[in-house]
């Protein structure tokens, strides 16, 4: 564990990161027996599963750094949502495959840069998740990069509802690259990594999947905020209430 100075920084940081896996894997968990082809299923399925596994390691580090006794399950199931600090790109609904292929390449690209970076993070837990989790977020980008180029340089029908999909998540942009002072204090140490660092790649990387699908930049009207503030969308109280049921159900249960 990094410095006790540090502890309690390190535990909201490994809990913001935990909580955008977390919220996500439960997002492409619904598309699971509703995917528009069984391959889908299967695929959604296992990054849902791998971005889990990156929630349970940082939620559990999370806990540890805090020192207050919570486990990842009380981390996941009993917090409220103005106790989450996830970004609102991964608890915006699903809509339709468009919206999601435009999610998950906004965001694994995001998730891709950061983790890059954090590898090499002087904080060994955090550098232990992040080493192996890049690995499994190329892929996830890559994976939303072939079915954005597959549905923007499509069909008349597909292209629309791709650019579509991209202006419904773009007002969300903006929020995946605004650094606060938490984390500059973390780079400044070696042990987080300042996200604003991280915009200009993605730039770069998702302009020029875009100009290959033949789709355009949206100009976002209005601009999403808050999340790590705990200030989430409507849609997320639906989401943690599915999420949440069953554990909060049935208290102190195991399976």
């Amino acid at each position: 564990m990094s410095d006790t100075l540090l502890a309690p920084d390190v535990a909201t940081y490994a809990l913001r990161l935990g909580d955008d896996a977390l919220v996500l894997a439960q997002r492409l968990g619904e598309w699971v027996a509703n995917a528009p082809q069984l391959e889908e299923d299967v695929a959604l399925a296992n990054i849902a599963l791998d971005l889990l596994g990156q929630a349970r390691s940082l939620l559990t580090y999370a806990g540890a750094s805090e020192g207050q006794g919570r486990t990842e399950d009380d981390l996941a199931f009993l917090r409220d949502e103005r106790a989450f600090v996830n970004v609102t790109m991964v608890e915006i609904a699903n809509g339709d495959f468009g919206v999601t292929m435009a999610r998950q390449l906004c965001f694994s690209t995001y998730q891709l840069g950061l983790y890059d970076v954090l590898r090499a993070s002087s904080d060994e837990t955090l550098a232990g998740v992040a080493g192996k989790a890049v690995k499994e977020v190329a892929y996830h980008r890559d994976h939303a990069t072939q079915w954005v180029l597959r549905l923007g340089d499509g069909t008349d029908e597909s292209h629309n509802r791709m650019q579509a999909g991209l202006e419904r998540v773009w007002p969300h942009v903006d929020e995946l690259f605004e650094a606060d002072d938490l984390e500059r204090r973390l780079s400044a140490t070696g042990v987080g990594v300042d996200t604003s660092t991280l915009r200009a790649p993605w730039d770069a990387y998702v302009d020029g999947v875009l100009a290959r699908a033949g789709l355009t930049r949206p100009d976002a009207s209005w601009l999403a905020a808050g999340g790590r503030r705990g200030l989430h969308t409507e849609a997320f109280g639906h989401l943690l209430a599915e999420m949440q049921h069953l554990h909060r159900s049935h208290p102190g249960a195991s399976w």
